[in-house]
């Protein structure tokens, strides 16, 4: 059996004065109050199950009268500031119909579950607490991924939308196999490029169920796409493996998709696209970018053997001394975008 790619768990790393000024600039700091330990507060609890009556390894969490009152109000508003820019006119039509407490992973996240009683629709969000590392990795997702997620922070306290798709392990197990042999060739295609995305920008553990499926209707077919939905391991590891989606055993039947799929020319051909779209991404939003770069390079979000044993791996994969001379992940990340948007015409630059 092969050793694990990652082997310790990773600390929370505290929000410094200048990331929460960051945030505040660009409207992710919340105007609600709202405090991750108050909802620790709970009375009681029930174990919820999935719908094959199996554990999901969350609680359905009861909180006394008074503070159940006090708490729905404040989860109303946070609904109002993440839907609809903190309209409180919306608030009668709100019902908070559960709330959720995960007792597994390193975020242990609260799972709020918001109705509109006018039409039954409904929409979730989740309470953590405010980890740096998980911050710029939400603000990275948004600036350079095809899709936005919107987030807020009140002191250490995150708030992050539901990202909605079928969860990668679940998707592999149950739906893969009954995908048309064309569907597959697409979500095999859609792999090289997560994969590539998530290589370069540094985003690690992407484990199958740390990313989701998307399946989207387009005229006479299905297309997929994948969006990782967990933020905790930016920039963090070491090891260069980690960053690559591609190296994890939960990943191997999408792996075996891509090499049955697809041949080696049509995967250089989706990884430039992709290096190519990060580098217009980057580019158009090269300010912000800059700012944010600047904050995580004069911030710790990793001890410093990972540093070292990350850059000297970049080092050894792109011969860009760049990566040698960093001095924190944040510069690690700044040689990444600057090495992409120098040479992602070079077809060769990232495959020796």
């Amino acid at each position: 059996m092969s050793e694990p790619l990652m082997l310790l768990k990773k600390p929370s790393y505290s929000v410094n004065s200048s990331l929460m000024e960051y945030l505040e600039r660009f409207d992710r700091k919340s105007k609600v109050s709202i405090s991750y330990d108050d909802l620790l507060r709970f009375s009681g609890s029930v174990n919820v199950y999935d719908a094959e009556n199996q554990d999901s390894l969350w609680i359905r969490v009861y909180y006394t009268e008074f503070e159940r009152a006090e708490i729905d109000l404040t989860l109303k508003k946070i609904y109002s500031l993440l839907h609809s820019d903190g309209n409180l006119s919306i608030i009668k039509f709100l019902n908070v119909d559960c709330i959720d407490y995960c007792t597994f992973g390193n975020s242990k996240p609260f799972r709020v579950k918001v109705r509109n009683i006018l039409n039954d629709n409904y929409t979730h969000f989740y309470i953590k607490k405010a980890d740096a590392s998980r911050i710029y990795g939400l603000e990275l997702e948004d600036i350079l991924s095809p899709d936005k997620i919107n987030f807020l922070v009140f002191n250490d306290t995150l708030i992050e939308e539901h990202i909605i798709g079928i969860p990668g392990d679940v998707f592999i197990k149950k739906h893969l196999k009954k995908c048309t042999e064309t569907e597959k060739a697409q979500i095999a295609k859609e792999f090289v490029k997560f994969n590539e995305r998530c290589m370069i920008r540094l985003l690690g553990d992407m484990r199958a169920y740390n990313y989701v499926i998307v399946p989207i209707h387009d005229f006479d077919q299905i297309v997929f796409k994948i969006r990782p939905i967990d933020f905790d391991q930016q920039c963090y590891e070491g090891n260069f493996k980690v960053y690559r989606p591609q190296f994890f055993k939960e990943n191997y039947p999408m792996v075996q998709l891509v090499k049955g799929k697809l041949e080696e020319s049509s995967i250089e051909q989706y990884k430039n696209e992709e290096r190519a779209a990060l580098a217009k991404r980057i580019h158009s939003a090269e300010n912000r970018i800059e700012l944010l770069i600047e904050i995580m390079g004069n911030d710790s979000i990793s001890p410093e053997a990972n540093l070292k044993q990350l850059k000297l791996e970049l080092y050894g994969y792109t011969n860009d001394l760049n990566f040698k001379r960093a001095k924190s992940m944040g510069n690690v990340m700044k040689a990444a975008f600057g090495f992409v948007t120098r040479n992602y015409k070079n077809t060769n630059a990232f495959d020796r």
